[in-house]
């Protein structure tokens, strides 16, 4: 992962709008429909060259393939791992359970009734699919110049479980364990080329209000605890360095007044293995939590990559706001120990994006020349 001592870097959570006829092709692949694989193959590839353009012409520094090979951040791993032939049951989201009206429109996305999570109903092992390796081989043909930093997504052991119902395994930690195992040669494959693994982690926040609902904040606490530690043993062969994490309530438009605060889950966060967490700092539910980092201390080596873009508004954030996000926290942690970020995904799913895409590239174009004032002022 790259640093910086002389400006603050800017980067992003990881899913961009996808183009219209590959939405297309995700959509009947996730119904089912037979398509022809190599063609798909052919169009990621130029879908990620496309999607590498548009983030460096936008000044960002830290960039990624988009997520164009998957169909979600949370998905996708069906398609690699086998085990997984059931069907989960949908969880609800406490926070629209308090507005019915609300929790309809929310549920009725076109985009999300074409959504398939499976559950898990034998043992779970990687596929020997290259996927990874061509996602790894996408991103590097798209970004020859050495100096481009790069970083892929990852689902974490704990998402695959937050989504995926269990059925198989005769307990939660047998089959979280299970899955980081399995899970395991996607991070190292991608941590070889020398790619930064982004995991994503909704389960640490997202996971309370939704599928651990039922829990006191211990207890929950106790749980995303278990799905760190699956994070340390699947990525104890990986430098740190190589590793970041993003942490989410969840990317879609509801009341989150149920989201837990940043305060209550913040210490267990920071005691992962990877060096940096990316995390909501923009959107009105949590854009006041800068404040935590007034009583807690950021460890040795951490790096914090704060939203400073929403990810659920057309509004092109101005650029000196950006500028003011990010001084909230370099003043409590150090610049050197921020890099700019976006609350979360642009292309969370496939064919639901809240967001414009010609929107995002001006709003990328915003956070990058936001970093640059805020550069000036810190460095």
């Amino acid at each position: 992962m790259q640093r910086s001592t002389e400006r603050f870097l800017t980067t992003h959570v990881g899913s961009l709008p996808r183009p219209d006829d590959l939405v297309r092709t995700m959509f009947a692949q996730e119904e089912g429909v037979l398509v022809d694989r190599g063609a798909l193959e052919i169009r990621v590839r130029t879908a990620v060259e496309e999607v590498v353009g548009h983030q460096l012409d936008a000044g960002i520094d830290l960039v990624n393939d988009g997520e164009m090979s998957k169909p979600s951040y949370a998905s996708y791993p069906k398609y690699r791992l086998s085990g997984f032939d059931g069907e989960s049951v949908t969880f609800s989201y406490r926070d629209l359970d308090d507005f019915p009206a609300m929790a309809r429109r929310v549920m009725s996305d076109p985009g999300r009734s074409r959504r398939r999570t499976p559950a898990c109903t034998g043992p779970i092992a990687p596929t020997g699919d290259d996927a990874v390796h061509r996602d790894v081989e996408s991103l590097l043909a798209a970004t020859p110049d050495a100096a481009s930093g790069r970083f892929l997504t990852a689902a974490s052991p704990g998402l695959v479980a937050l989504f995926f119902d269990n059925q198989h395994y005769p307990s939660y930690e047998d089959y979280l364990f299970a899955i980081a195992d399995a899970m395991r040669p996607e991070y190292e494959a991608i941590a070889a080329a020398g790619i930064t693994v982004q995991l994503d982690c909704p389960d640490l926040a997202m996971g309370r209000h939704v599928r651990y609902a039922d829990l006191s904040d211990d207890e929950f606490r106790a749980r995303i605890r278990q799905n760190l530690e699956a994070i340390d043993h699947a990525c104890a062969g990986i430098d740190p360095e190589l590793l970041r994490m993003h942490l989410c309530w969840g990317n879609y438009d509801g009341p989150h007044h149920r989201d837990i605060p940043l305060a209550t889950i913040v210490d267990d966060v920071l005691r992962a293995r990877p060096a940096a967490v990316a995390f909501e700092a923009a959107n009105p539910r949590h854009a006041h939590e800068f404040t935590v980092f007034d009583d807690v201390r950021l460890p040795e080596g951490k790096v914090l990559i704060p939203g400073v873009l929403e990810s659920k508004t057309n509004v092109i954030e101005h650029p000196e706001l950006v500028a003011q996000r990010i001084s909230r926290y370099a003043e409590r942690v150090g610049p050197q120990n921020v890099i700019a970020g976006t609350d979360c995904g642009y292309g969370t799913w496939v064919g639901q994006a809240a967001v414009d895409p010609q929107v995002v590239w001006a709003k990328f174009a915003s956070l990058a020349e936001g970093a640059r004032l805020a550069s000036h002022r810190w460095f």
